[in-house]
């Protein structure tokens, strides 16, 4: 595959999200009716403030109102394999039983063995030899849902991801560590991006964990922070 670069668009999002979130922030503490707390709500810098105030505060239901969609493809098996992996999402993805590839299947190369030119070499050609097999295999008379077997981690998807605002800032936390791999870790910066492109005021949020925590809590730290135990020293 010449690009190994995700393909991530945000295809949905509620039109007023801070609104939104600083009614259901507000309601808690009024008693006011919600859609009155929503209507009179016109202030950005008033409302920024006391959102800022109830996420700091660790009152998260609050912005689980907020639902967001993305559109991804280009990216690998093994990347959705992670990504599913969060449990507070939902997914719509290409699915290998019911979509037969026609030629060569779509795949991703890692940058590790991009850079190496023999090695690249006989990937592609392991590839090409999978895919070849598996067209023997359905022009045989084997179904998709069989001959997918031998398609590996490195097969191309694409999916629809919907979640949560908390569960963003969630997955941005933990996949634009250092320590998550590089495609996943790309896959996120750019839904990270796509988002704060609508909503500027999320940026702060959307970042590694270490950012929000002030230290690294990981096994192995990058630098960025100094480590838990230096921290708490």
């Amino acid at each position: 595959m010449e690009n190994n670069k995700p393909i991530v668009n945000l295809i949905s999002k509620p039109e007023n999200m801070l609104r939104t979130i600083y009614t259901a922030c507000r309601t808690c503490y009024s008693a006011d009716l919600p859609i009155n707390i929503y209507d009179n709500a016109t202030d950005e810098e008033k409302m920024l403030k006391l959102v800022e105030r109830v996420i700091s505060s660790g009152h998260y239901s609050t912005i689980e109102h907020i639902q967001v969609s993305f559109a991804i493809s280009n990216v690998s098996r093994a990347c959705t394999h992670q990504l599913v992996r969060h449990r507070h999402m939902s997914f719509s993805q290409k699915s290998q039983r019911y979509v037969k590839e026609k030629g060569l299947f779509d795949y991703i190369v890692p940058p590790t063995i991009a850079r190496n030119a023999d090695l690249a070499e006989k990937y592609n050609k392991f590839m090409k030899n999978v895919s070849e097999f598996y067209l023997e295999l359905t022009d045989m008379g084997i179904p998709a849902e069989d001959a997918r077997f031998i398609l590996p981690n490195a097969a191309a998807s694409s999916m629809v991801a919907s979640l949560n605002l908390r569960e963003m800032i969630h997955l941005a936390n933990i996949r634009l560590c250092t320590r998550a791999q590089y495609e996943i870790r790309t896959m996120v910066k750019m839904m990270c991006d796509e988002l704060i492109k609508e909503e500027p005021w999320l940026e702060k949020y959307l970042t590694p964990k270490c950012e929000k925590l002030g230290y690294c809590d990981e096994d192995k730290c990058c630098g960025r922070k100094i480590p838990k135990s230096e921290f708490f020293k």
